[in-house]
């Protein structure tokens, strides 16, 4: 490239010489006076030295023509070039997102007859258990079945709460499928107050994540079947008008779609779920531990509680995640809230790899220190167990720890490094803290 526009500027720098002999006679003798074998006047020498003056400035006018134009003509050769070359990378650039846009992130090109899929039954559990890996290779028809059910549970350890609960449990059961799978779901409405119940999947493509398809009243049960084409960790939750009121109320869960080649295998798993409950200051009655909603501080956002797993001290000290030093901890964690967005943070760690927005599409963040986590989204963080005792999980808006925002992970073991963290005199927390028990 080098050897072409430098044989370019050669012969442009010539057209311009060529050029300046093309010159009028006229133009030249105004320049350089007459030719040598014209007769002189008297006045011969003082035109001579005027004659060698116009010669040199002429000189000097030509070699200035020639390197204006030769660097002009450079440039414009190394523009076109470099223009060429954006072109050329923005037309490779639309081919491949192109290819994206094409591609469509499913399990099956062509999906198989319905009754081609083999039928499976859904294993769901509670919080903090997680379903077992999915090891099969191939999609099924999932069966899952969920039930409305109203129950008091406690809140903390001197109030209840009236919770509208999928499977008698807050938050609802995960739920753990594979990308390609037919998930079939069928819903009982067993509240007896004759509100009107559905599930919202964020995992569904659909008006509603298949709201509409699953409306069902006191004792009714509905049944409605989704593709699952995206891998990734999905929140599901009853979007019945108002929605914030069925949420609030622990109308929500996690559902899994495992990638079609898995995930890696860990030592540990654990599902977490984050969320406010908005209550009034005082029980229904004077003989009652129950608290009612208070629809005034949900408007305003102004949560009682906020909690992991349903109430405060769900995962305390006498009942914690628990895990070995040397062992490797999955955490699927979820934010239902309605209307608070999450700083999820565990003191003491770092997260190792991070699936923001719990998209399994792509590849994990590394070592990430605390993970936003919007209202609605969730996140799948890893991480090493190096070092023995208590670890606690928190929401980093730190405010939240005094409405109950806690959870510990409790490491047993010895460290393989002893400098990972010592001390001569050993640890001594403060009275009565929160996080550092």
């Amino acid at each position: 490239m080098l050897q072409v526009a430098t044989r370019r500027l050669i012969t442009y720098s010539y057209s311009r010489l060529k050029e300046v002999k093309r010159l009028k006679p006229s133009v030249i003798k105004k320049f350089y006076g007459n030719k040598p074998n014209e007769k002189s006047s008297a006045s011969n020498l003082s035109n001579t030295n005027e004659k060698k003056t116009k010669g040199t400035t002429w000189l000097w006018l030509t070699a200035a023509a020639v390197t204006v134009g030769s660097i002009a003509y450079y440039k414009s050769v190394e523009s076109k070039r470099q223009w060429n070359g954006i072109k050329a990378m923005a037309f490779s650039n639309e081919g491949e997102l192109g290819k994206v846009r094409n591609t469509p992130i499913v399990y099956e090109k062509q999906p198989m007859k319905e009754e081609d899929y083999p039928e499976e039954t859904a294993v769901l559990s509670k919080a903090p258990d997680v379903p077992p890996p999915i090891t099969r290779n191939y999609p099924v028809k999932l069966l899952v079945n969920l039930e409305v059910v109203v129950k008091e549970l406690p809140i903390d350890s001197s109030y209840t709460y009236e919770y509208w609960t999928f499977q008698e449990s807050v938050p609802g059961p995960m739920i753990r499928a594979r990308v390609g799978d037919i998930m079939q779901v069928k819903l009982v409405n067993g509240d007896q107050s004759g509100m009107m119940h559905n599930l919202d999947f964020h995992a569904v493509l659909g008006p509603g994540g298949g709201a509409p398809l699953l409306n069902c009243g006191k004792d009714e049960t509905k049944v409605a079947q989704f593709r699952l084409t995206y891998p990734g960790l999905y929140i599901y939750h009853c979007a019945v008008d108002p929605v914030s009121v069925h949420i609030s109320n622990g109308m929500f869960g996690l559902l899994l779609v495992e990638p079609e080649q898995g995930l890696q295998p860990v030592d540990k798993e654990y599902y977490v779920m984050q969320a406010e409950v908005y209550t009034e200051d005082e029980p229904i009655s004077s003989d009652s531990r129950c608290l009612p909603q208070s629809i005034e501080k949900l408007m305003n956002e102004q949560p009682n509680y906020v909690v992991f797993n349903g109430r405060i001290g769900s995962h305390s000290e006498d009942n914690p995640f628990k895990a070995k030093v040397g062992e490797r901890v999955r955490f699927y964690v979820g934010n239902a809230g309605p209307a608070l967005v999450s700083s999820f943070h565990i003191i003491g760690t770092i997260f190792d790899k991070v699936w923001k927005d719990g998209s399994l599409s792509n590849g994990p963040q590394r070592g990430l220190q605390t993970v936003m986590i919007p209202s609605g989204s969730s996140t799948i963080v890893e991480l090493d167990a190096v070092v023995p005792g208590n670890f606690t999980l928190v929401d980093h808006s730190i405010t939240r720890i005094e409405k109950g925002c806690v959870a510990f992970l409790q490491v047993d073991g010895e460290t393989k490094d002893p400098y990972l963290y010592c001390s001569n005199e050993g640890p001594s927390p403060c009275p009565g803290c929160k996080i550092h028990p």
